[in-house]
């Protein structure tokens, strides 16, 4: 891991000279030749390179030099000059001795003593609203003092004091023999996911049991300062707008440069911030579409079928990574690290999107394609409003999560707990108090698509020769998935029956029939032919009893008497299958009333 870090960061050219880390310098103290106040120079958007002492600028008597936070260089008020009294004077110590080299960064150590300078910095970073958090630098004559050569040579010669003594080891990174870092730079980006603004160790020893031979610190997993430097400007570049999945930053990259629209990983992964209508459980047909729907399958296609028909394709990664990480207690935890090939990766995430094809509610069209994060989302207790859905899935899914993207990956069966969410957010769903019209529900359809790829790779496992398709299919062997069609089209025929009836036979049987439908299907299907006398269209009377008897015949004599978990996910499905199929069917009835009307 830590060396295709290392080579993500030669490749993309990110490594800085050792002692150095990018930063948002907000706003430069720019003096004139002889000294004298100018004003305030914005900094630029982009960070640039600053000296930088790792950990040790924690420390209540270290900081960073040439390029510090305004709380220690120009501070507020009183208060917080004499919190960071001891910092200050690190500061003006260090630029003392760079003065031996640089003469002119006297004059800014006088601009930090002069009380009239002092009071119109402050007064300008004030105006500019610059907190005392903000990282500030010096100017002199129109010179950065950072990009000075003499200030770089000074700061290469000052930071020797802080490098270990000690015999040389091989570098875990690079295999070079080195003098190995006591202490690691923290990484940056994790404060989303529960890391320190200040940053995280990815690699720390605090504790006795995690040494071994008599070495310290970090001595137990030994890294050379150049190449560790190349692993932190990796990740602090990677974890720069990466996506946050169940409390966790989503990394990946490849060992090749790749579009975005390319980046099969970016389309199918990356989160997104699911509407407010997403949040409270509506079905997918309410949300607009993320994507175009073949992209990413489009591209694996291309890909996969070069390797049969011989076609070319433009120059494309052989390895691709991802990492998982949050942080705990000050440290970088790795969620989860894989790496593979990225040919075998487009069959799997094709796979994945196969696996997902149902049919949407209204049994028009496929559904549209969704990020995971949304998806994720129905995976947790449902909750009618609820504004920290984000924080809940960090608490509910963190250890799930990476089970389901390694088996997406990987093309592996999912856990058991997919099943049991999905169904858990079911039934709360189906049943939700103060909802309107419970009779016409059907069951959440990104739910429902959890079901179906939890199911298919187990039927693959046991090579079944029939399986689930994007529709309602007849043919499959199972009862129960069989069974929770035959209650969807009882509910369809009493629902045309008695449309104002307030308990509908679904509120009042669909729980039952779902554990033990064996119990419930003959006294509904008794139900069932008291209702088909009531409706009063000939064109709805014939399609639900035709519909009722071809399920009725697949299932047979055949009804379960309890239904396990997979079982209950069958019947779940089924049920909204064929709810898609009879809501398609009346679409397809009324377009051709429509058009005999007009003719």
């Amino acid at each position: 891991m830590l060396k295709a870090l290392y080579d993500y960061a030669l490749r993309e050219d990110l490594i800085l000279p050792a002692g150095y880390v990018k930063k948002n310098v907000r706003a430069y103290v720019s003096l004139s030749k002889d000294g004298k106040f100018l004003g305030i120079v914005p900094g630029q958007e982009e960070k640039v390179p600053c000296p930088d002492i790792g950990s040790m600028a924690n420390s209540g008597d270290k900081c960073n030099v040439l390029a510090e936070k305004r709380c220690i260089l120009f501070p507020d008020d009183e208060k917080q000059q004499e919190k960071y009294a001891a910092k200050a004077t690190y500061f003006r110590e260090a630029m003392a001795d760079a003065v031996k080299v640089e003469p002119r960064l006297a004059f800014c150590l006088n601009a930090m003593d002069d009380a009239d300078i002092v009071a119109a910095v402050s007064a300008q970073l004030d105006q500019m609203k610059l907190d005392g958090a903000k990282v500030i630098s010096f100017m002199v004559d129109g010179q950065n003092i950072l990009e000075l050569e003499s200030v770089k040579n000074w700061w290469f010669q000052f930071r020797q004091q802080f490098r270990s003594a000690g015999s040389k080891v091989p570098c875990l990174i690079t295999g070079q023999l080195t003098v190995p870092l006591a202490t690691v730079p923290p990484i940056s980006g994790l404060s989303v996911v529960g890391g320190h603004a200040r940053g995280d160790a990815l690699i720390c020893f605090d504790k006795d049991a995690f040494c071994s031979y008599g070495l310290k610190q970090a001595a137990n997993a030994p890294v050379s300062e150049e190449a560790f430097a190349g692993v932190k400007a990796a990740l602090d570049d990677l974890l720069t707008g990466a996506p946050v999945l169940a409390g966790m930053k989503f990394v990946h990259w490849y060992d090749k440069p790749i579009e975005t629209k390319d980046d099969e990983l970016e389309q199918l992964f990356a989160s997104t911030i699911p509407d407010e209508d997403e949040d409270s459980g509506n079905s997918e047909e309410d949300t607009p579409p993320d994507e175009n729907p073949s992209q990413a399958r489009r591209q694996a296609d291309i890909l996969v079928n070069s390797v049969k028909t011989g076609a070319p394709v433009h120059d494309l990664p052989n390895l691709y990574y991802i990492l998982l990480l949050s942080g705990v207690n000050g440290r970088v935890m790795i969620r989860s690290y894989q790496e593979g090939n990225y040919r075998q990766l487009t069959e799997h995430l094709r796979q994945w999107e196969d696996d997902l094809r149902l049919i949407n509610s209204a049994g028009t069209s496929e559904m549209k394609p969704a990020k995971l994060a949304a998806r994720l989302i129905r995976l947790l207790s449902r909750q009618n409003s609820d504004r920290n859905i984000f924080d809940r899935m960090a608490k509910e899914l963190a250890g799930l999560t990476p089970a389901i993207i390694n088996a997406i990956l990987n093309n592996t069966q999912f856990p058991d707990a997919v099943a049991s969410r999905a169904l858990a957010y079911l039934r709360s769903q189906m049943f939700a108090a103060g909802d309107e019209d419970q009779s016409r529900k059907t069951p959440d359809p990104w739910a429902c698509q959890w079901l179906k790829a939890w199911l298919c790779r187990r039927e693959r496992k046991r090579c079944q020769k029939e399986v689930l398709s994007l529709e309602y299919n007849e043919k499959h062997p199972e009862p129960a998935y069989h069974c929770g069609a035959l209650v969807a089209v009882y509910g369809a025929i009493q629902n045309r029956a008695m449309p104002d009836v307030n308990a509908s036979l679904i509120d009042r049987y669909y729980a039952s029939a779902i554990q033990t439908p064996a119990l419930v299907l003959g006294q509904l299907s008794r139900m069932s032919n008291y209702h088909i006398g009531k409706i009063d269209s000939y064109w709805w009377e014939e399609e639900l009893t035709g519909l009722r008897d071809q399920v009725a015949c697949a299932i047979g004599d055949d009804i379960p008497t309890v239904l396990h978990p997979e079982q209950q996910a069958y019947f779940a499905l089924g049920y909204y299958q064929m709810c898609a199929r009879i809501n398609k069917d009346w679409l397809v009835h009324k377009a051709v009333i429509a058009e005999k009307k007009s003719d």
